[in-house]
């Protein structure tokens, strides 16, 4: 009876200690940046320095809104929504390589970042577009739900994509018809936020809403003057724009987690 006693003490003590270590410290966050060529920010100076990424995550440390930030930057170059699929096996075995690396670290709340949009808005050229709303939703909640089956208690941030130029045309043609198809995406992104509502309640959140406008006003200081077979365009942030994107990400994840 006693040896019983102590093994139903010990089992106690075990799923104790267990449920200590897993327990996360507040404001400790690791997070997933994914993205397109924005968010990876090839043509930016040291983009691990200066790309959105780096900028938000800079932002929130700065303003100790985290005690502790550390970040992984998931930007591809070209890439639509359909590339982070799990059935495509292009950009999303890097994500989750990132993000077990992160899930490990018991002590830190794992994060994902999205904006993604630009190139399934695209006339043509990028993979699977143009990408139609409804499907861009359903591709998005299908990423969101194989990372809530890896990492159940992790949070996920939509951010709303940022606008281009009625000309922006470059390898691939995206125009006035690819600009309007980006913009009917922010309602499938509201409508995701609110699925989740239900089904993981506290964990996913509309992010940064004001990017659009933003570049929409400032893309001749702030986005980069690129030629195409359409003429100039303006489409991917410079240096100032990543910052001023990094910051309008930073401001919108720590609203949200708040």
């Amino acid at each position: 009876m006693l040896r019983k006693t102590i093994s139903v003490v010990c089992l106690v003590l075990f799923i104790t200690l267990c449920s200590f270590r897993l327990q996360t410290t507040d404001g400790y966050y690791n997070i997933i940046y994914i993205g397109d060529s924005i968010t990876q920010a090839g043509q930016v100076k040291d983009a691990q320095t200066y790309g959105p990424a780096a900028q938000s995550t800079a932002y929130l440390l700065k303003k100790n809104i985290f005690k502790n930030v550390q970040f992984s930057n998931q930007g591809r170059s070209g890439f639509t929504t359909v590339d982070f699929l799990p059935s495509s096996k292009k950009a999303y075995p890097k994500v989750i390589e990132a993000a077990n690396t992160f899930y490990n670290e018991k002590s830190a709340t794992l994060l994902f970042s999205i904006m993604l949009g630009t190139n399934d808005s695209a006339i043509k050229g990028p993979n699977g577009s143009p990408v139609s709303p409804e499907q861009y939703h359903d591709n998005l909640k299908t990423l969101t739900d194989s990372l809530f089956k890896r990492y159940p208690d992790c949070k996920v941030i939509y951010h709303n994509p940022i606008w281009y130029s009625d000309s922006t045309h470059n390898r691939s043609t995206y125009l006035v018809e690819g600009r309007e198809r980006l913009q009917s995406y922010r309602p499938q992104l509201k409508l995701l936020v609110n699925e989740y509502k239900t089904i993981h309640p506290g964990q996913v959140f509309l992010g940064d809403k004001k990017g659009f406008k933003y570049f929409k006003k400032h893309y001749l200081t702030d986005m980069n003057t690129e030629k195409g077979p359409s003429g100039v365009f303006y489409l991917h942030p410079n240096q100032k724009g990543s910052a001023s994107l990094g910051e309008l990400w930073g401001k919108a994840i720590a609203k949200a987690l708040k």
